[in-house]
């Protein structure tokens, strides 16, 4: 979903590149992380409300260091239901979910949804926003739906079966098909080349 344009600030904020990838891998070893909160027997409601918690009390005085939201004007209502919507639907719920699916379905099931978020975002802008999607969107998003079938491993099952059952049918004419036997020829006694017997004259 990235074209090449993306490309073309490289090296400009390096410490915003490299703070994107930090926060990557930082959400890959989450989901590896995060598997011992169910033999520890702490549920993932709990699990939810205690990351948000804490990542709320540790960016806090950052906030109040860097935005200085007292210097700032008062936001309007629009804001405050922007602000309550990625808190609660985007945060809160979404986090909950994040560790319920972790202890069900493991963490490599679990983090390949980050896959589906570019294709969320773009049919939620589609939607909701009125923008236009050009091919190479459709491109994109059957990518990563192959990909996502090859990773979770049903289409290449699907292709190992029907190459098992085209190699069976093919057998299975092979063995029935007639076959067709030479049988030699008698040579004749006097070497007429007529390949009978010659009568006994006696």
């Amino acid at each position: 979903m990235i074209g090449p344009d993306a490309l073309g600030g490289m090296g400009t904020g390096v410490l915003a590149q490299f703070a994107c990838l930090a926060a990557a891998l930082s959400y890959a070893f989450a989901g590896v992380f995060g598997r011992r909160f169910r033999s520890m027997g702490v549920t993932p409601l709990a699990t939810a409300a205690g990351q948000v918690s804490a990542s709320s009390l540790i960016l806090l005085p950052i906030m109040l260091l860097v935005d200085r939201p007292w210097e700032l004007a008062m936001p309007h209502l629009a804001t405050w239901g922007a602000v309550l919507g990625v808190g609660i639907l985007s945060s809160a719920l979404a986090y909950v979910l994040y560790f319920r699916i972790l202890a069900v379905a493991g963490a490599t099931n679990l983090l390949l949804v980050t896959f589906l978020v570019p294709v969320s975002a773009i049919l939620l802008g589609a939607l909701a926003l009125g923008e236009a999607l050009q091919s190479r969107h459709f491109i994109g998003m059957a990518l990563i739906g192959g990909g996502l079938a090859f990773i979770d491993g049903r289409m290449p099952r699907l292709v190992v079966q029907r190459w098992r059952e085209l190699r069976t049918g093919s057998d299975l004419t092979r063995q029935r098909r007639p076959v067709t036997r030479m049988l030699p020829r008698r040579r004749s006694c006097r070497g007429g080349g007529t390949g009978r017997s010659a009568p006994d004259s006696r």
